[in-house]
């Protein structure tokens, strides 16, 4: 057992995203067969992506629904997957601890704990005497004939939400855009901002057209909505409307 490193691999993103997006968006004004219309713009990428950066802009996203990204994710825990599936417009596939034995289980260290030798010495030394306690239980639940996903079932109940697990995630574009808002912010929590955001490149590199602005909410609205909690990149809704209305009144 021992930390866990957080990876993300993309797996797969559907194939002529583009086209798809634009074939979509242009269906919802056109009175053509959306099937014409795929073949028509598939030879004119540059046009394509400009008339989906202009729609975009206007706040009509539900055409993004049709492409989808697909994630295989590892060194992050139950307790960042807890807040991840919260996100209903999404696919997952877990690693179980039922039918995975959790016998050397690694785990995630946080940021605070990490830094102060004090703290980290506990936190590990906690970890295993989680191991060994849950590896007592599964044993003893064995001689006893209570064995397999039987046993790992019952002795999983002791293992803590730092133990590291694996995912496969699969989102839209829209909603990627929405988890973005919400936890490329600095007020989320520091593991689920990392994934994020290690997300967050991976689209941007794959489909720029719909991820280069992509971000926390701040970076679309251009002021913070959270109040007294901001933490200073952008001014305050508060501040953007008075400074607004200033300006009506000078003119």
């Amino acid at each position: 057992m021992s930390e866990a490193k957080l990876n993300v691999r993309l797996l797969e993103m559907t194939q002529n995203a583009i086209s798809i997006i634009y074939t979509a968006y242009r269906q919802c004004y056109s009175p053509e067969f959306a099937g014409d219309i795929f073949d028509e713009g598939r030879g004119f990428p540059d046009k394509q992506e400009e008339f989906i950066k202009k729609v975009i802009k206007l706040g009509h996203e539900s055409p993004l629904e049709h492409v989808k990204f697909t994630f295989a994710i590892e060194g992050v825990s139950r307790s960042l997957t807890h807040q991840l599936v919260r996100y209903r417009i999404a696919s997952y596939s877990q690693q179980s601890q039922r039918y995975v034995k959790e016998e050397n289980f690694d785990y995630i260290i946080p940021p605070s704990v990490s830094k102060d030798e004090v703290l980290k010495r506990e936190f590990i030394r906690i970890m295993k005497e989680i191991q060994r306690s849950y590896n007592k239980i599964v044993k003893r639940l064995e001689e006893k004939g209570i064995i397999g996903e039987r046993a790992n079932q019952d002795a999983r109940f002791i293992l803590p939400q730092a133990t590291e697990t694996k995912i496969v995630v699969t989102m839209n574009c829209r909603e990627l855009l929405h988890f973005f808002e919400q936890r490329c912010c600095t007020r989320a929590q520091w593991e689920i901002r990392n994934l994020a955001n290690k997300m967050l490149d991976i689209c941007r590199e794959h489909l720029p057209v719909v991820f280069s602005s992509a971000g926390a909410k701040c970076e679309r609205l251009g002021y913070c909505p959270e109040g007294k909690f901001s933490c200073g990149r952008y001014p305050l809704r508060e501040e953007v409307i008075k400074e607004n209305r200033c300006r009506k009144k000078v003119k």
